[in-house]
């Protein structure tokens, strides 16, 4: 909550007006009652219409003067709250930017959305309500208690026995349904979770003909839901006759003793009414209190969430780009030569597994080298390249670009140095140009059709209207798989990166492509020194250097040929995909791409 509560410093004399405004607008309300007595007991009982005429204006003119200090307060609490969330959220952003893989991986990328949206919105109206009734409603319960004393004190007694029953009624439910309803938003989350599943697998749940199961599993979480929700509410649902009886039966009291008072010519009629408006003023006000309780409970478990995430440290430490020596004067033992990336020693394993899924990398990439990645699923290839741009930091061993450690480099620095094409292509709504524009904000067109060409992207890009310019939707769902993989990598290229890694980014081209697109790299680029991960075996086959990953460890290395000859892991892999019969094809589209083995 600490970590909450500062973001009202800007908005310190907006959250104390807010109430203020809110309790002077309570002191007019709680004077409408007198002004009606009094129009009652000395405007009726005498005929006095000039009289009740000036009343009436009196009671208009509280009304409008409550009204004011009413929006008035509604204005500061709805900017406190407002300025209050935009704050807050933008922050949250900001801080979960700074935080790593690990971080993010341990926390969910879906709680963090839930906890900056859903959970940040919910302290906004908390807040909000917080300011406008939290001193307004005892205000005027403990008010109108006090008001109907100096009316009469003898059958205001009546309300020293209504208000503790009312307060163990409105506040007894309340305890008894918050725990309940926590538990009815577990069971909507699970029917959430089952309609996104639904909706994100449609065509899984329909090429295995599982609508049915579906249908039985999201109906059954529904009538879970249904059931406590029902059960919740019938609970809740005592709390309107439990307090309006109580009210009316303190009503029926007010007036049995205000009657006798009235005979007895020790209260006036008028009196009775003023009473009689104190005890509903104070049932709506409980009610509103309670249900503002519900809510602010609510607010606080959210801001114990938001404060959770605002108080996780990133696991990575960037040092100041000031003063980096960039010609790499802080160098290693390999500062100046021709070396490009170096593992030493290197391993990773991911936070509360374990097992390592990278372990004991020696390594040497000079530059312009392709170096090749393979190996099973699982065998820590996509973990093995998000070492280089430091996605992970290494917990074990070390990383060297250029002679320097990865951890001694500023983060912009770092990501100058590379390009990354991630497993799964992701492009933004707007247009081509937009998302290449990523790569490198200042790239003129040439730099973009250039990138698009070596990224075999140029002759699709310009099939459609407005070439560049053509507007994606989001997702990019206007492209198809091959496509998006194709600009992902000219996005890449666009920044004319010293090392590029390509994480299984070429599944969905055809195999000429994916040669065309490898050729391209290595011929139209300055030296570049790429890193390709991939399934297919024929993707990096001609790579300078093919690494053979297992179980996390390299248990192969060298050329294509090299390997076939000596590992049996990499054996396995070309053998199983060298079975279908148009493998041969395949080879041979590859072979004429290369014009006869440019890696060779």
């Amino acid at each position: 909550m600490k970590q909450i509560m500062k973001y009202f410093k800007n908005y310190k004399v907006k959250a104390i007006l807010a109430p203020l405004f809110k309790m002077l607008e309570a002191s007019f309300e709680l004077l409408v009652p007198l002004v009606m007595a009094n129009i009652i007991d000395i405007g009726i009982k005498n005929g006095d219409k000039p009289y009740i005429y000036k009343m009436a204006l009196l009671m208009i003119g509280l009304g409008l003067i409550g009204l004011a200090c009413s929006i008035t307060a509604q204005y500061f609490s709805a900017k406190t709250a407002m300025g209050f969330g935009k704050e807050l959220r933008y922050d949250l952003f900001k801080h979960i930017e700074t935080l790593s893989y690990t971080e993010i991986d341990e926390i969910g990328a879906s709680t963090l959305i839930t906890r900056m949206t859903s959970d940040v919105n919910q302290i906004q109206t908390g807040v909000n309500m917080f300011l406008r009734l939290f001193m307004r409603s005892p205000f005027i319960v403990f008010g109108a208690a006090i008001m109907a004393f100096t009316v009469d004190a003898h059958v205001a007694k009546v309300f020293l026995i209504t208000l503790p029953v009312l307060i163990v009624i409105v506040f007894g439910i309340m305890l008894i349904t918050i725990p309940l309803y926590k538990k009815v938003q577990s069971r909507l989350d699970s029917v959430l979770l089952s309609t996104r599943e639904n909706l994100s697998g449609v065509r899984v749940i329909r090429a295995f003909n599982q609508e049915e199961n579906e249908k039985n599993d999201f109906c059954g979480k529904t009538e879970l839901l249904t059931k406590e929700q029902i059960f919740v509410g019938k609970i809740s649902s005592f709390l309107n006759p439990l307090t309006y009886a109580v009210i009316n039966l303190s009503i029926v009291a007010i007036i049995w003793l205000g009657a006798g008072r009235v005979e007895e010519g020790l209260l006036l009629q008028g009196s009775v009414y003023a009473l009689v408006n104190y005890m509903s003023q104070i049932l709506i006000e409980l009610v509103k209190l309670a249900n503002l309780i519900v809510t602010e409970t609510k607010a606080v478990a959210c801001a114990n969430r938001v404060g959770q995430v605002l108080l996780t440290k990133s696991s990575q430490i960037y040092p100041d780009a000031v003063g980096f020596d960039t010609t790499g004067s802080k160098s290693g033992e390999h500062a100046g030569s021709d070396v490009k990336v170096q593992f030493v020693g290197a391993g990773l394993t991911y936070k509360n597994a374990k097992e390592p899924s990278i372990e004991g990398v020696n390594l040497e990439v000079k530059k312009g080298e392709t170096i090749g990645i393979i190996g099973g699923t699982g065998s820590g290839k996509s973990t093995f390249v998000n070492l280089i741009p430091r996605f992970y930091d290494c917990t074990e061993g070390k990383v060297l670009i250029d002679g320097i450690d990865v951890k001694d480099y500023p983060k912009e620095e770092l990501i100058e140095k590379i390009g990354i094409v991630p497993q799964k292509a992701v492009l933004f709504s707007g247009s081509i140009e937009d998302n290449m524009r990523w790569g490198k904000a200042d790239a003129s067109e040439e730099d973009i059709n250039l990138a698009l060409e070596i990224a075999q992207a140029k002759a699709f890009v310009e099939e459609k209207e407005g070439g560049i310019k053509f507007l994606l939707n989001q997702g990019a769902k206007n492209l198809s798989g091959g496509q998006k993989q194709r600009l992902t990598i000219a996005r890449a290229l666009v920044k004319k990166p010293e090392i590029l890694i390509l994480d299984d980014s070429s599944s969905a081209l055809d195999y000429a492509t994916d040669a065309a697109l490898r050729m391209a790299i290595k011929e139209k680029t300055d030296n570049m020194t790429v890193f390709i991960v991939s399934q297919r075996s024929s993707s990096i086959m001609y790579a300078d250097k093919i690494l053979v990953l297992d179980d996390g460890q390299i248990v192969g290395m060298g050329t294509h040929d090299e390997l076939l000859a000596s590992c049996e892991v990499y054996q396995e892999i070309c053998s199983s995909q060298n079975k279908a019969k148009d493998d041969e094809d395949k080879k041979d589209a590859a072979d004429a791409a290369y014009e006869g083995g440019v890696f060779a």
